[in-house]
């Protein structure tokens, strides 16, 4: 049996999500379905990240066993083959050691969030980023993202679905910028409550855009109350960027 790191990207538009949907197609599926057609082997396709349905990924990192003799080179080419038309695409493989965890053995996370700031509808940009037409002011946004730094208790920011046994999460980095019309958050942390960073987004969006004074954020997450979360970003801007192992 061999263990074999993927690295995964993938539009996030046509899926319920990463892992497996009993009710529509996700990305988990496409990759063991493939696996399967080339090895005949039903396989278990564990990952880093569990993306939400319309969440993107530059470099997921994922693994699955197989039995069979395969080169890592085959498995990729063969998994990029059948795939299709599934928006996914196996950027790297590699054969590790049998106790590497794509999820377990991850000690850090990065995730981007990119908003398109301009009054024009999407064309390019749509699916891939949240259009707000209303100007952004993206330095009050990094400035009230520094209040979310640090060792809390993010309840307010944790979608009530979450399964997570503890709101308590160290976020290590929160930064916002502009880049023309593109406004970029960038999040590190070693993991993220389910739907933290797109409930983080959505407060500093209303800093940005003059609803929410920069103070607001500090407090929302001192409330420690869903209920005081202002905006729960879209999916279709967010992108699972990294994992450290």
């Amino acid at each position: 049996m061999t263990r074999f790191a993927l690295t995964l990207e993938f539009d996030g538009t046509p899926f319920m999500g990463l892992q497996r949907q009993a009710h529509g197609p996700s990305v988990q599926q496409a990759v063991e379905d493939a696996a399967f057609a080339i090895t005949g082997e039903r396989v278990t396709m564990h990952a880093a990240g569990r993306t939400d349905a319309g969440v993107h990924a530059v470099a997921m990192r994922a693994h699955v066993d197989i039995a069979k003799e395969i080169e890592p080179f085959r498995l990729m080419e063969g998994l990029n083959a059948l795939v299709r038309p599934a928006p996914i695409a196996v950027i790297a493989c590699e054969a590790v050691a049998q106790d590497w965890h794509a999820r377990f053995s991850c000690t850090g996370r990065s995730y981007l969030y990119r908003i398109c700031n301009r009054r024009a509808p999407l064309t390019l940009e749509l699916n891939r980023a949240w259009s707000v037409p209303q100007p952004l002011d993206a330095a009050a946004m990094h400035r009230a993202a520094q209040a979310l730094v640090g060792h809390h208790d993010f309840t307010t920011f944790r979608s009530v679905h979450c399964q997570a046994q503890s709101p308590v999460k160290t976020l290590d980095r929160l930064d916002v910028r502009r880049e023309g019309e593109i406004v970029l958050i960038e999040a590190e942390a070693r993991s993220f409550l389910h739907h933290q960073v797109r409930s983080m987004v959505g407060c500093l969006a209303l800093v940005g855009m003059g609803r929410w004074a920069e103070g607001e954020v500090a407090k929302a997450l001192a409330a420690r109350d869903r209920a005081e979360l202002g905006l729960n970003a879209p999916p279709e801007g967010l992108y699972f960027v990294e994992s450290k192992y």
